[in-house]
């Protein structure tokens, strides 16, 4: 693999390297994604192509280890990519049947095309050169297109190729979840229409959503068209003479009954296919959309650190795009990039909004409607146990129920045990800081006032009665949860799961209440008094809002800040051993309990969860946070727990080397630059082993973005100013970025050496506030401010 700021490039054919690039060379627009499977090469133990709509889900039960099991999951629709090809009368041509002189994938970046070039022999005289580019159009989201062009050396061929739709595809992208049922279509119809138009319906068994699919092939010969079983195939024969290349332009539409302005899917597909531009045209509009999101995306980073955060922003793109802000989706964890985590949603939209809110904030606007749409499911959820407010799902997906799955398999033992992961309930404060984030970025009073209050007020009414008095210690407790660690999810030799007075937990249910507090108190009165009627929210809730965000219980031991209540008594762990033993620890609760023991006997994590809180909060709010609950926080304290944690964590998720570089990079600057580079390389080295062929990490992805545009300069968006405290790393010193902050498009940040530039382009808006720890400047539209920074 070699990289550049604007090609991603992998060389040769390896099979046993396949899922991962499929993964990295997925191509998509935000509304659908296609990974970057050889289309020739149907799904098998070495090829998994895959397609999937934005918030197309389907819900199956299936009977796992004698229980029957629910799971929703982001379905595999039809097939688009099959063109495959043959000397006529011969057999057909993959990599893994046919020899393969060269290939080449390269993903470019700057047009959003992936190219791939492989010479196959066909025998000892002749040579066939086939180069294919791909595109899932930028422009119009409906649209994907594909050109193959063949060239024969030693000799003339006649070459059969054949484009199809396939409609006999299932969920079967994850090993681990080929138990479960993943047959999620039904209905599969083909034809064809006058004009040669191939189509392919059908719709999902239980979510009945309607698809419909349309391609059209050109070639420099005739195209005949076929119906098979489950596909219909556009059929053509090439005469290639030596050196002269003759092209097969494939270019399709896709619909689902979820889309808006439609009546029909099918119709729908057949028509804009119909009017579709040709190849080179749909290219031409496509790479000038991507050049309008790379403009409003502006990285400027030097060196492999600079090409892999462009990979990560060229992926958060494609699953995240303006096309978004016209859907009803969440964030999927691992983008539309494959079937892990079944393409739920979870909270890692707390490690992607922050960064869209600085460039695309209509579209994390987009994002927390689909979290308020959900308010009532989350409300139901909440009375189911006996709770006020909303209590909103660890994992999403169509409807906002809960989608945890209720067992899950370690292959490390080849047993299903039962998943508590639901316990985590912090996914209502992240929903919450969320809201809070995007309105201080986008300066969105509207959406605060409104959608934002509301959830924010029913997150805290859940935290407020999800507290209890203790008057022993005279303080609020949250019991019977799990925390951000994921490792711990009961006591050790308790039958019932649940953590009490998680750190991270209280923590954020504290900030979650006095944040709220702030914003009731903030509303103009008539929307203040419509709020109170429709909530039925009175003075003395808000008064118990006030004493619990003061007193909600945080354990210490031995001077930092415990995890949890009861964490000091659990055993140390003989870390050397177990690296000796396994090399890769990272999931040591799967290695423990193949060994009949459990992770819940241990002081061991698996990722950040205490050390999220410096993730959130500088360190001037999260001292604040802290002095507000009656504890001290000070610089000696957080080094100590920030030492106490990174000894004891195995780094089991993408997302730990990112929090922990954030964290390092103001605590022990001197290693923060390796769990920097970890995050960086999370995916593209797949160092989880194997996970990024099952769909990238997006939360880690864009998280390392936040890292350079946030993490790394300090910068926050609060009290309508840019505030900036820069701790430059001396492996990433120098580099440069825009943000849109505000109405201000394009305000142009750049760190050199101990300098910061920051210029805001011309515009009617008015002048824009920045602040450092020692000064503070004001730069009216037009004006550029180079400033030096503090030592």
């Amino acid at each position: 693999m070699t990289a550049t700021p604007s090609t991603w490039d992998y060389d040769h054919y390896d099979p046993a390297e396949e899922r991962l690039r499929e993964s990295l060379c997925t191509l998509g627009n935000g509304y659908f994604a296609t990974r970057g499977a050889l289309p020739e090469c149907t799904a098998d133990d070495v090829h998994y192509p895959g397609t999937y709509v934005a918030g197309c889900y389907n819900r199956l039960t299936s009977t796992v280890a004698g229980r029957q099991v629910e799971n929703e999951d982001m379905v595999n629709l039809p097939n688009w990519l099959p063109l495959r090809f043959r000397p006529a009368g011969g057999d057909w041509l993959t990599p893994d049947t046919a020899p393969v002189l060269d290939h080449r994938q390269t993903v470019h970046l700057d047009s959003g095309t992936l190219e791939r070039r492989t010479r196959y022999r066909l025998d000892d005289a002749r040579v066939l050169s086939v180069r294919q580019l791909r595109l899932v159009h930028m422009a119009d989201p409906h649209l994907a297109a594909m050109r193959t062009e063949f060239t024969t050396e030693g000799g003339s061929t006649e070459l059969d190729v054949e484009a199809a739709l396939d409609g006999g595809v299932t969920n079967a992208g994850v090993p681990r979840y080929r138990e479960l049922d993943g047959r999620h279509l039904t209905h599969v119809h083909t034809g064809c229409a006058d004009d040669g138009t191939a189509w392919l319906r059908c719709r999902t068994r239980t979510s009945d959503i309607r698809i419909g699919l349309a391609a059209r092939t050109t070639a420099d010969a005739p195209v005949s068209p076929a119906r098979e079983h489950l596909r219909v195939t556009q059929r053509t024969t090439l005469h290639l003479e030596p050196g002269r290349t003759l092209a097969v332009d494939k270019t399709v539409a896709l619909h689902t009954s979820h889309d808006p302005a439609i009546s029909d899917p099918l119709q729908a597909a057949v028509d804009r296919v119909a009017d579709a531009p040709v190849f080179d045209e749909l290219l031409v509009t496509h790479r000038t959309a991507w050049g309008q999101l790379w403009r409003r995306a502006e990285l400027d980073v030097p060196g492999e650190a600079g090409s892999i955060l462009r990979l990560h922003l060229f992926h958060v793109l494609q699953t995240l795009s303006p096309h978004t802000a016209d859907l009803d989706v969440g964030v999927p964890a691992r983008g539309l990039h494959g079937e892990a985590y079944r393409g739920h949603v979870f909270w890692d939209e707390l490690f992607v909004l922050p960064y869209l809110n600085l460039h695309f904030p209509e579209v994390s606007r987009a994002l927390l409607h689909y979290r308020h749409r959900r308010l009532e499911r989350a409300r139901a959820a909440a009375r189911a146990i006996g709770r006020r407010g909303a209590l909103y799902p660890w994992q999403s997906g169509s409807d906002g129920r809960e989608e945890t799955q209720q067992l899950h398999l370690n292959p490390h033992s080849g047993r299903w045990l039962p998943d508590h992961s639901h316990l985590q309930r912090h996914v209502g404060s992240a929903v919450a800081y969320n809201v809070w984030q995007y309105c201080e970025a986008s300066g969105d009073a509207e959406f605060l006032h409104t959608k934002g209050a509301e959830m924010l007020l029913q997150i805290a009414r859940f935290w407020a009665d999800s507290a209890t008095w203790d008057e022993r210690l005279g303080r609020h407790r949250i019991r019977g949860v799990v925390g951000p660690d994921e490792y711990h999810d009961a006591y050790p030799g308790v039958v019932e799961p649940g953590l009490d007075d998680n750190a991270y937990t209280n923590v954020t249910a504290a900030w979650v209440l006095t944040r709220t507090l702030e914003v009731m108190h903030a509303l103009p009165a008539p929307r203040r008094r419509e709020l109170v009627e429709r909530t039925g929210l009175d003075g003395g809730e808000l008064e118990q809002w006030e004493d619990v965000s003061r007193t909600l219980h945080v354990p210490f031991h031995e001077g930092v800040i415990s995890q949890f209540e009861g964490y000091a008594d659990l055993a140390e762990l003989d870390w050397r051993d177990y690296r000796r033993r396994y090399d890769d620890i990272r999931r040591l609760d799967r290695i423990l309990e193949a060994e009949g023991d459990s992770v819940n006997r241990y002081q061991a994590s698996k990722q950040a969860d205490v050390l999220m809180l410096g993730y959130l909060f500088s360190p001037s709010e999260l001292s604040w946070l802290f002095e507000r609950l009656g504890y001290r926080l000070d610089d000696e304290t957080w080094r100590r727990t920030v030492d106490y944690y990174l000894a004891r964590t195995s780094h089991g998720s993408t997302l730990s080397g990112l929090v922990h570089g954030w964290i390092l990079a103001r605590a022990r600057r001197a290693e923060a630059w390796a769990f920097c580079q970890e995050a960086l390389k999370g995916d593209v080295a797949d160092v989880q082993g194997g996970t990024t062929g099952e769909g990238i990490h997006l939360g880690a992805m864009a998280g390392t973005l936040d890292l350079v545009q946030r993490g790394l300069t300090g910068l926050e968006t609060r009290a309508g100013a840019l505030w900036l405290d820069p701790v430059p790393l001396p492996e990433l010193s120098s580099y440069g970025f825009s943000v849109r902050y505000q109405g201000h498009w394009g305000v142009r940040l750049r760190l050199e050496h101990g300098r910061m530039e920051i210029a805001v382009p011309l515009s009617d808006r008015p002048p824009l506030d920045v602040r450092l720890p020692d000064r503070a400047v004001r730069l009216r539209p037009g004006d550029t401010c180079r400033l030096v920074l503090r030592e």
